[in-house]
């Protein structure tokens, strides 16, 4: 899945980043890992922190986490524990 930013929009570009992330990985089209950030800078041409800002997003929300050294990665979803587990 490509990335692009609409320079144009007057959402912000890290947002445009962020929201075509998350619907590729809602999709399936990302994952398991996320594009590195030297990717998606290349593909945007958007700063590194630009991008650093989307996947922050992201990680908020829940949808990815870090690894350090290793990349982004989406987050695995767990059933939550019952009584009795």
């Amino acid at each position: 899945m490509k990335i692009t930013v609409d320079p144009a929009s007057i959402v912000h570009p890290y947002i445009q980043v962020a929201d075509q992330l998350r619907h590729g990985i809602k999709t399936g089209e990302i994952g398991p890992q996320l594009p590195s950030i030297m990717t998606l800078t290349e593909q945007t041409g958007l700063a590194v922190g630009t991008i650093r800002r989307a996947i922050g997003i992201l990680i908020n929300e829940g949808l990815v986490a870090t690894a350090p050294g290793r990349g982004t990665f989406v987050a695995v979803k767990r059933e939550p524990r019952q009584p009795g587990d």
